[in-house]
């Protein structure tokens, strides 16, 4: 074991003697003794940069060491350090204002600094940024997308490598497919910040072909595919051939029309990107169990798709039993009106229900539900009840 404390410097006439040297320090006392020895150790690198011209490798573990004191002042323990470094190599020379000026500018926007240390692990290259040059005008960018404050600094901290792409290269290209699309202009902005990672994606390997799977079911691409994609963006993640294909024949298979996939498409496209045997398949079972036959199913996947994603414990269930066991309805009443599953049952359906046992009124699940409250109490004689 090569001994670390000595009452004068040890002087290696080779790099691999020096080399054996910072690696046994660097497995017996860590990383921050690693650094400190680094730092203070330009006459360790004297004879070799006479003899071998390692000025460079000086240079470096000199910045190497003044960007690690900046982690540890951040309360960065020797793990994530070595983790970050080893994620991004050109941090070694990064000096340590250059780290805190760019730390303290994303703190700035809005970023929470309890919430920086995540995101600089995620993509520690944000800190060898150019402030002015690069970090500043992207941002300033992202920023007229903005519909809503600190909507810029949400989407970097989910997706902190949206700051690494061009403007230029990246995002005025993606900005002008998605309006040919027919996505509403105003919404654009939104959609970029919730799902940065669209930014990411390839519009020839990627995006264009998720475009194509929608029109492939039957959406126009002059408009309707545009709306869908500003309404769930994060349908552009998924993979077409695992997981909106396979759904979208599962949605078959269940009765749903190419009509009925396209209503489904427009207006619930998170059901696309459910995974059809681990999110969609249990609820069926569920309703099977429950009495509805495959027809009755269909009928319900097709007026309201969300039952398919509803949890069956916590909504499904506690809104049929109040249906047989309160209301004394009979289950086949729901599958003509799927829209019964989307009142809320604190609300509305008990509420409304107990109203109308009080008048002994009997009317229909769509007669009773379908209209907001004002109209409800004028429609079944309850004015008494708008005061």
């Amino acid at each position: 074991m090569i001994m670390f404390f000595s009452s004068s410097p040890p002087i290696f006439s080779s790099i691999a003697l020096l080399t054996e040297y910072l690696s046994s320090v660097y497995e017996y006392m860590g990383l921050l003794k690693f650094f400190e020895i680094c730092a203070c150790a330009r006459y360790i690198f004297c004879l070799a940069d006479e003899e071998f011209g390692v000025q460079g490798d000086m240079e470096t573990n000199f910045h190497s060491t003044s960007v690690m004191w900046f982690f540890k002042d951040r309360g960065f323990d020797d793990k994530s350090i070595h983790e970050i470094f080893r994620k991004c190599k050109r941090l070694e020379g990064v000096e340590r204002v250059k780290a805190s000026e760019n730390w303290d500018y994303l703190k700035s926007i809005g970023i929470q600094e309890r919430k920086l240390p995540a995101l600089v692990g995620k993509c520690p290259k944000i800190l060898t940024l150019d402030l002015h040059d690069k970090l500043i005008p992207v941002i300033q960018c992202l920023v007229t997308l903005e519909t809503k404050p600190k909507e810029v600094a949400s989407a970097i901290t989910k997706f902190p490598h949206i700051l690494l792409h061009s403007v230029e290269e990246k995002l005025c290209p993606l900005l002008a497919f998605f309006e040919a699309l027919g996505a509403p202009e105003k919404l654009l902005g939104k959609m970029i910040l919730l799902n940065p990672r669209i930014i990411s994606y390839s519009i020839e390997f990627k995006l264009s072909q998720i475009v194509d799977f929608l029109a492939s079911l039957g959406l126009s691409k002059d408009g309707m595919i545009g709306k869908v994609l500003v309404k769930h963006p994060f349908i552009m993640g998924y993979s077409i051939d695992k997981r909106l294909r396979p759904t979208s024949e599962f949605l078959k298979s269940l009765g749903l029309t190419e009509t009925h996939l396209q209503r489904l498409a427009i207006n619930f496209p998170e059901v696309l990107c459910r995974d059809a045997n681990k999110s969609l398949r249990p609820n069926v079972t569920y309703l099977e169990s429950r009495g509805f036959d495959s027809s009755q199913i269909a009928a319900l996947v097709a007026g309201y798709p969300l039952v398919l994603i509803k949890s069956a414990r916590n909504s499904l269930g506690p809104r049929i039993n109040f249906l047989a066991e309160v209301m004394g309805r009979q289950i086949s009443e729901i599958a003509d009106y799927p829209d019964f599953f989307r009142h809320g049952l604190k609300k509305k359906l008990e509420s409304r229900q107990k109203l109308l046992k009080q008048k002994h009124i009997h009317c229909s699940l769509s007669e009773m539900l379908d209209c907001n409250q004002k109209k409800f109490l004028l429609k079944f004689g309850l004015v008494e009840q708008l005061s």
